[in-house]
Protein backbone atom coordinates (compact mmCIF):
# COMPACT_ATOMS: atom_id res chain seq x y z
CA UNK A 1 0.00 0.00 0.00
CA UNK A 2 1.13 3.68 -0.48
CA UNK A 3 -0.35 7.05 1.23
CA UNK A 4 -2.76 9.24 -1.17
CA UNK A 5 -3.97 12.49 -1.14
CA UNK A 6 -7.68 13.19 0.26
CA UNK A 7 -9.98 15.97 0.84
CA UNK A 8 -11.55 17.51 4.18
CA UNK A 9 -14.10 20.20 4.68
CA UNK A 10 -17.70 20.63 5.13
CA UNK A 11 -21.37 20.07 4.24
CA UNK A 12 -23.06 23.31 3.03
CA UNK A 13 -27.10 23.54 3.36
CA UNK A 14 -29.44 26.45 1.57
CA UNK A 15 -32.91 26.02 0.47
CA UNK A 16 -33.68 24.31 -2.55
CA UNK A 17 -35.20 27.38 -3.83
CA UNK A 18 -32.53 29.19 -3.59
CA UNK A 19 -30.46 26.92 -6.11
CA UNK A 20 -33.78 26.47 -8.11
CA UNK A 21 -33.55 30.61 -8.40
CA UNK A 22 -30.13 30.48 -9.36
CA UNK A 23 -29.89 27.78 -11.45
CA UNK A 24 -33.50 28.00 -13.44
CA UNK A 25 -34.42 31.63 -12.88
CA UNK A 26 -38.43 31.96 -12.64
CA UNK A 27 -38.91 28.72 -14.20
CA UNK A 28 -40.88 25.92 -11.37
CA UNK A 29 -41.58 22.87 -14.07
CA UNK A 30 -38.40 21.79 -13.67
CA UNK A 31 -36.82 19.07 -11.38
CA UNK A 32 -34.42 20.24 -7.84
CA UNK A 33 -31.54 22.07 -9.33
CA UNK A 34 -27.96 21.00 -8.84
CA UNK A 35 -24.61 22.50 -8.56
CA UNK A 36 -20.91 22.03 -9.33
CA UNK A 37 -18.35 24.92 -8.17
CA UNK A 38 -14.37 24.84 -7.75
CA UNK A 39 -12.07 27.57 -7.13
CA UNK A 40 -7.99 27.70 -6.29
CA UNK A 41 -7.60 29.59 -3.06
CA UNK A 42 -4.56 32.00 -2.61
CA UNK A 43 -2.93 30.16 -0.26
CA UNK A 44 -3.02 27.05 -3.31
CA UNK A 45 -5.34 24.95 -1.85
CA UNK A 46 -8.28 23.67 -4.49
CA UNK A 47 -11.85 24.32 -3.18
CA UNK A 48 -14.70 21.96 -4.99
CA UNK A 49 -18.09 20.64 -4.25
CA UNK A 50 -18.65 17.36 -3.54
CA UNK A 51 -21.54 15.04 -3.73
CA UNK A 52 -24.18 17.41 -4.45
CA UNK A 53 -27.42 16.41 -2.99
CA UNK A 54 -30.38 18.29 -4.18
CA UNK A 55 -33.57 18.21 -2.47
CA UNK A 56 -31.76 15.83 0.34
CA UNK A 57 -30.23 16.03 3.91
CA UNK A 58 -26.89 15.33 5.44
CA UNK A 59 -26.45 12.78 7.65
CA UNK A 60 -23.49 11.52 10.32
CA UNK A 61 -21.69 8.46 8.79
CA UNK A 62 -19.46 7.60 11.40
CA UNK A 63 -17.76 4.35 11.38
CA UNK A 64 -15.87 4.72 14.93
CA UNK A 65 -16.28 5.37 18.48
CA UNK A 66 -16.19 8.83 19.19
CA UNK A 67 -15.58 9.91 15.64
CA UNK A 68 -17.70 11.57 13.86
CA UNK A 69 -17.94 12.60 9.80
CA UNK A 70 -20.75 14.13 7.63
CA UNK A 71 -22.14 13.04 4.01
CA UNK A 72 -25.03 13.89 1.87
CA UNK A 73 -27.97 11.79 0.80
CA UNK A 74 -31.41 12.46 -1.39
CA UNK A 75 -34.50 10.46 -0.95
CA UNK A 76 -35.71 9.35 -4.53
CA UNK A 77 -38.55 12.23 -4.44
CA UNK A 78 -35.88 14.90 -3.64
CA UNK A 79 -38.78 17.19 -1.52
CA UNK A 80 -36.66 17.70 1.66
CA UNK A 81 -36.61 21.44 0.39
CA UNK A 82 -32.67 21.51 1.53
CA UNK A 83 -30.04 21.21 -0.84
CA UNK A 84 -26.71 20.37 0.33
CA UNK A 85 -23.02 19.85 -0.43
CA UNK A 86 -19.54 18.87 0.47
CA UNK A 87 -17.44 21.39 0.29
CA UNK A 88 -14.13 20.20 0.39
CA UNK A 89 -10.36 21.25 0.73
CA UNK A 90 -7.65 19.40 -0.93
CA UNK A 91 -5.22 17.34 1.44
CA UNK A 92 -1.44 16.62 0.09
CA UNK A 93 0.35 13.44 1.96
CA UNK A 94 2.76 16.39 3.03
CA UNK A 95 0.14 17.39 5.19
CA UNK A 96 0.45 14.03 7.21
CA UNK A 97 2.49 13.98 10.49
CA UNK A 98 4.49 10.81 9.39
CA UNK A 99 5.70 8.97 6.12
CA UNK A 100 3.77 5.68 7.28
CA UNK A 101 1.30 4.08 4.90
CA UNK A 102 -1.66 4.71 7.61
CA UNK A 103 -0.69 8.30 8.49
CA UNK A 104 -3.86 9.13 5.89
CA UNK A 105 -6.43 7.41 8.16
CA UNK A 106 -4.95 8.97 11.23
CA UNK A 107 -5.20 12.81 9.89
CA UNK A 108 -8.76 11.32 9.25
CA UNK A 109 -9.57 10.06 12.78
CA UNK A 110 -7.44 12.91 14.42
CA UNK A 111 -10.81 15.37 12.59
CA UNK A 112 -13.47 12.99 13.41
CA UNK A 113 -12.46 13.16 16.92
CA UNK A 114 -12.42 16.15 17.34
CA UNK A 115 -15.54 16.85 15.55
CA UNK A 116 -17.12 14.74 18.21
CA UNK A 117 -15.95 16.90 20.65
CA UNK A 118 -17.13 20.17 19.10
CA UNK A 119 -20.08 18.68 18.44
CA UNK A 120 -21.00 17.91 22.00
CA UNK A 121 -19.54 14.28 22.38
CA UNK A 122 -23.03 12.78 21.50
CA UNK A 123 -22.37 12.68 17.89
CA UNK A 124 -24.15 15.24 16.66
CA UNK A 125 -22.10 17.34 14.22
CA UNK A 126 -20.33 20.86 15.17
CA UNK A 127 -22.88 23.12 13.18
CA UNK A 128 -23.08 27.32 12.25
CA UNK A 129 -24.36 29.73 9.83
CA UNK A 130 -22.88 30.82 6.84
CA UNK A 131 -22.46 34.19 8.87
CA UNK A 132 -20.79 32.52 11.54
CA UNK A 133 -18.53 30.54 9.63
CA UNK A 134 -17.32 33.92 7.37
CA UNK A 135 -16.78 36.30 10.20
CA UNK A 136 -14.48 33.13 12.18
CA UNK A 137 -16.99 33.10 14.72
CA UNK A 138 -17.75 29.39 14.85
CA UNK A 139 -15.54 27.70 16.75
CA UNK A 140 -16.59 24.58 16.71
CA UNK A 141 -16.52 24.18 13.26
CA UNK A 142 -13.47 25.89 12.58
CA UNK A 143 -11.49 23.54 15.44
CA UNK A 144 -12.71 20.94 13.38
CA UNK A 145 -10.56 21.87 10.08
CA UNK A 146 -7.04 22.06 9.63
CA UNK A 147 -6.44 26.04 9.26
CA UNK A 148 -5.62 25.66 5.74
CA UNK A 149 -9.15 24.08 4.74
CA UNK A 150 -11.09 26.68 6.72
CA UNK A 151 -9.10 29.40 5.35
CA UNK A 152 -9.22 28.16 1.54
CA UNK A 153 -12.91 27.26 2.07
CA UNK A 154 -13.97 30.94 3.26
CA UNK A 155 -11.99 32.23 0.55
CA UNK A 156 -13.92 29.96 -1.88
CA UNK A 157 -17.65 31.18 -0.65
CA UNK A 158 -17.62 34.31 -2.08
CA UNK A 159 -16.74 33.92 -5.43
CA UNK A 160 -19.10 30.64 -5.76
CA UNK A 161 -21.50 33.57 -4.86
CA UNK A 162 -20.37 35.19 -7.28
CA UNK A 163 -22.08 32.09 -9.34
CA UNK A 164 -25.13 30.69 -7.51
CA UNK A 165 -26.93 34.38 -6.28
CA UNK A 166 -27.43 33.86 -2.81
CA UNK A 167 -24.75 31.39 -1.68
CA UNK A 168 -23.53 33.03 0.66
CA UNK A 169 -26.65 33.92 2.48
CA UNK A 170 -25.70 34.16 6.45
CA UNK A 171 -28.62 32.27 7.52
CA UNK A 172 -26.99 28.84 5.05
CA UNK A 173 -26.14 25.90 7.45
CA UNK A 174 -22.77 24.36 8.04
CA UNK A 175 -22.33 20.65 9.52
CA UNK A 176 -18.54 19.95 10.10
CA UNK A 177 -16.41 17.58 9.30
CA UNK A 178 -16.36 15.19 6.08
CA UNK A 179 -13.48 13.32 5.33
CA UNK A 180 -14.49 10.39 3.43
CA UNK A 181 -14.50 11.60 -0.64
CA UNK A 182 -11.86 9.00 -0.85
CA UNK A 183 -9.36 6.85 0.91
CA UNK A 184 -6.17 8.50 2.33
CA UNK A 185 -3.98 5.27 0.67
CA UNK A 186 -3.91 2.97 -2.48
CA UNK A 187 -3.67 -0.86 -2.61
CA UNK A 188 -1.06 -1.31 -5.37
CA UNK A 189 -1.77 -3.00 -8.32
CA UNK A 190 -0.18 -4.05 -11.73
CA UNK A 191 -0.99 -1.47 -14.42
CA UNK A 192 -1.00 -4.07 -16.79
CA UNK A 193 -2.69 -6.97 -14.83
CA UNK A 194 -5.10 -5.20 -12.66
CA UNK A 195 -3.86 -7.48 -9.91
CA UNK A 196 -2.13 -6.89 -6.31
CA UNK A 197 1.52 -6.56 -6.78
CA UNK A 198 1.86 -8.32 -3.20
CA UNK A 199 -1.06 -11.13 -3.11
CA UNK A 200 -2.12 -13.09 -6.31
CA UNK A 201 -5.71 -13.62 -7.09
CA UNK A 202 -6.73 -9.85 -5.27
CA UNK A 203 -7.71 -7.26 -7.65
CA UNK A 204 -7.82 -4.13 -5.81
CA UNK A 205 -10.50 -1.76 -7.08
CA UNK A 206 -13.36 1.13 -6.37
CA UNK A 207 -12.97 3.28 -3.76
CA UNK A 208 -11.71 2.00 -0.61
CA UNK A 209 -8.73 0.77 -2.16
CA UNK A 210 -7.64 3.98 -3.24
CA UNK A 211 -9.18 4.22 -7.41
CA UNK A 212 -12.18 6.32 -7.27
CA UNK A 213 -13.58 9.25 -5.52
CA UNK A 214 -17.63 8.70 -5.65
CA UNK A 215 -20.08 6.24 -6.49
CA UNK A 216 -19.95 6.42 -10.68
CA UNK A 217 -15.97 6.68 -10.32
CA UNK A 218 -15.77 3.62 -7.96
CA UNK A 219 -18.69 1.46 -10.74
CA UNK A 220 -16.12 2.33 -13.52
CA UNK A 221 -13.10 1.12 -11.51
CA UNK A 222 -14.93 -1.81 -10.74
CA UNK A 223 -16.01 -2.56 -14.37
CA UNK A 224 -11.95 -2.07 -15.55
CA UNK A 225 -11.35 -4.47 -12.58
CA UNK A 226 -13.48 -7.53 -14.52
CA UNK A 227 -12.33 -6.91 -17.40
CA UNK A 228 -8.85 -7.96 -16.04
CA UNK A 229 -10.33 -11.18 -14.60
CA UNK A 230 -12.39 -12.17 -17.35
CA UNK A 231 -9.32 -11.86 -19.36
CA UNK A 232 -7.46 -13.88 -17.34
CA UNK A 233 -9.36 -16.52 -16.68
CA UNK A 234 -11.45 -16.65 -19.99
CA UNK A 235 -8.05 -16.70 -22.30
CA UNK A 236 -7.54 -20.63 -21.26
CA UNK A 237 -11.15 -21.63 -21.19
CA UNK A 238 -11.46 -20.24 -24.55
CA UNK A 239 -7.83 -22.28 -25.55
CA UNK A 240 -10.10 -25.24 -24.40
CA UNK A 241 -13.43 -24.34 -26.35
CA UNK A 242 -11.40 -23.83 -29.44
CA UNK A 243 -9.85 -27.33 -29.10
CA UNK A 244 -12.78 -29.05 -28.44
CA UNK A 245 -14.52 -27.19 -31.46
CA UNK A 246 -11.97 -28.29 -33.69
CA UNK A 247 -12.28 -31.54 -32.43
CA UNK A 248 -15.68 -32.02 -33.03
CA UNK A 249 -15.82 -30.63 -36.39
CA UNK A 250 -13.19 -32.91 -37.84
CA UNK A 251 -15.56 -35.93 -36.85
CA UNK A 252 -18.18 -34.43 -38.48
CA UNK A 253 -16.71 -33.86 -41.82
CA UNK A 254 -16.39 -37.90 -41.84
CA UNK A 255 -20.21 -38.27 -40.85
CA UNK A 256 -22.46 -40.36 -43.28
CA UNK A 257 -25.72 -41.23 -43.00
CA UNK A 258 -24.75 -45.01 -42.19
CA UNK A 259 -22.06 -44.03 -39.38
CA UNK A 260 -24.34 -41.19 -37.50
CA UNK A 261 -24.76 -42.91 -34.57
CA UNK A 262 -20.91 -44.11 -34.30
CA UNK A 263 -19.23 -40.79 -34.72
CA UNK A 264 -22.22 -39.13 -32.54
CA UNK A 265 -20.60 -41.83 -29.63
CA UNK A 266 -17.09 -40.36 -30.44
CA UNK A 267 -18.44 -36.80 -30.01
CA UNK A 268 -20.26 -37.56 -26.70
CA UNK A 269 -17.03 -39.21 -25.36
CA UNK A 270 -14.99 -35.68 -26.46
CA UNK A 271 -17.59 -33.99 -24.16
CA UNK A 272 -17.60 -36.13 -21.62
CA UNK A 273 -13.86 -36.30 -21.44
CA UNK A 274 -13.37 -32.14 -21.38
CA UNK A 275 -16.02 -31.78 -18.66
CA UNK A 276 -13.92 -34.41 -16.18
CA UNK A 277 -10.82 -32.26 -17.36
Amino acid sequence: MEQKPLSIGVRMEHPQELIDRAQYGAEDRLPPAEYKVSYKASNGRGVYSFCMCPGGEVVTCSTHSGEVCVNGMSNRRRDSGTANSGILCDVRVSDFESEDVLAGIRFQQKYERLAFENGGGNYKSPTCTMGEFLSGKADKVIASLPDFAYEAIREAVPNFAKKIHGYDSPNAVIKAVETRSSAPLRVIRDRETGESTTISGIYPAGEGCGYAGGITSAACDGIKQADKVIERFMKPLMCKADELFNQIKQLSTNITEENYHVYNKQGYDILIKNKKN
